[in-house]
């Protein structure tokens, strides 16, 4: 293992993108770090001590690694982005534009990537704009706390702050593109995987200290049960063959070969969770617009990771958004086509609708096993706690599922920079 290990700094273009990845991460965690002026730093030391048992401030504290609490530089992390990825992903498949955008491939995309951040930066306004008026001590349903952190607030002040923190979100995203051109891995899952890794230790030590040793046992036991059913189904996949017919292009003769389309079972990845995440976040943000009273109490009291009625709608939403994504990332109308103009078909199917229909079929099964496997593994440890009541780590199978996805990935990428080299990689 550690020959393996030192592979990747004997390679020296290899060693520079791991070296440039940690320098980003190192980076952001600095920002992470670095409170916004006008803050009142002994309130806000009070107030990350409560954050684990908030239950939405518990959660986005866990995808800012622990900036939010502190109103960082970093605070709103990397959720302005990824609430801007999901409605552009959605609005492209009624506007035919941003439809006609997806089509057209890399020119397309950076026409798309563009107006994505675009909107984060809009977002991130708004947001930063709520977070400030709620940090004020204006908005318990979000801090579960009245704490005012902003004791000489002004506007002047308000207006600098929600600037810093737009400028630190559109920086942040900065970063994450840095990390997918020029180091290893995809830059925004690489940042969110520093950040709820570093949890990990003081959440496990938060449940040992609520629920003691033995439940603190089961908790372990379940995890490891957990990690090797997620590496499992993460390398789970259905091969689908497909030939290629020769045909003579003016002296030289092409095709004849067979290949597959791998088809996982996990085809989404961590991405569902994100984006049911997100959507359930969305109402704490307006219940800080909304006045009516029972929303707000609804916010208060249901969405709670611990609460039953939060977990339902989490396992439902992933189910929904594997769906979505799945059908969003591998179109079966496209890729048919795309084999039949390259004179290919998949042996005893028809090219054309056949062949749509034939991986719609296969695409459908294979995404039911994929969704209930995503949100089964995200709820089954909120399930444990919320029946023992634990509340200082409820996001444990969100972050275990978003850890080993994007650490399995990653390592894919590095192996694959190694076998170009003749050197042996990480994963059999």
């Amino acid at each position: 293992m550690l020959s393996r290990l030192a592979n990747i700094f004997r390679v020296p273009d290899l060693r520079n993108k791991v070296v440039f990845t940690l320098a980003i991460i190192a980076l952001y965690q600095i920002g992470a770090n670095i409170p916004v002026p006008g803050v009142n730093w002994s309130r806000l030391q009070n107030l990350e001590s409560q954050a684990s048992s908030s239950g939405v401030l518990g959660f986005l504290n866990l995808f800012s690694g622990g900036a939010l609490v502190r109103l960082a530089v970093f605070g709103l992390g990397v959720m302005p982005y990824i609430t801007s990825s999901i409605i552009i992903q959605l609005l492209s498949t009624v506007i035919p534009k941003l439809e006609e955008w997806r089509d057209q491939g890399a020119v397309g995309q950076k026409k798309i990537t563009q107006t994505t951040r675009y909107l984060t930066v809009a977002l991130a306004v708004m947001q930063s704009a709520g977070l400030v008026y709620a940090f004020h001590g204006h908005d318990s349903a979000l801090l579960g706390t009245n704490i005012d952190l902003i004791p000489s607030f002004n506007w002047p002040l308000a207006l600098f702050m929600v600037l810093i923190l737009t400028a630190g979100t559109a920086m942040v995203m900065w970063l994450a593109e840095l990390i997918t051109q020029r180091g290893i891995g995809q830059g925004m899952s690489i940042l969110i995987f520093a950040n709820v890794v570093a949890a990990i230790p003081t959440g496990f030590k938060a449940i040992y200290n609520e629920g003691g040793t033995a439940k603190f046992s089961i908790i372990i036991l379940v995890s490891l049960v957990l990690l090797v059913f997620i590496v499992f189904m993460d390398q789970g996949q259905r091969r689908i063959p497909v030939t290629f017919a020769r045909r003579v292009v003016g002296r030289r003769m092409y095709g004849g070969s067979s290949t597959y389309i791998p088809l996982k079972v996990n085809q989404s990845g961590v991405i569902p969770i994100i984006f049911a995440s997100s959507v359930l976040y969305i109402p704490v943000l307006l219940s800080n617009v909304i006045p009516w009273s029972w929303f707000q109490n609804f916010v208060r009291n249901s969405l709670t990771p611990t609460s039953f009625f939060y977990i339902s709608a989490y396992f439902v939403l992933i189910v929904m958004f594997t769906f979505f994504y799945v059908y969003v990332a591998f179109d079966p109308h496209q890729q048919a086509d795309l084999i039949r103009k390259q004179g290919g078909f998949v042996p005893g199917i028809r090219p054309g609708p056949p062949t749509e229909r034939y991986f719609a079929h296969i695409l459908s099964r294979i995404t039911v096993v994929g969704a209930l496997f995503l949100g089964a593994v995200a709820v089954v440890p909120s399930l444990l706690m919320a029946l023992w009541h634990l509340n200082r780590f409820p996001f444990y199978g969100t972050t275990l599922l978003i850890s080993v996805g994007v650490a399995l990935e990653t390592m894919r990428q590095i192996d694959s920079q190694l076998m170009m080299r003749n050197y042996e990689g990480f994963l059999k």
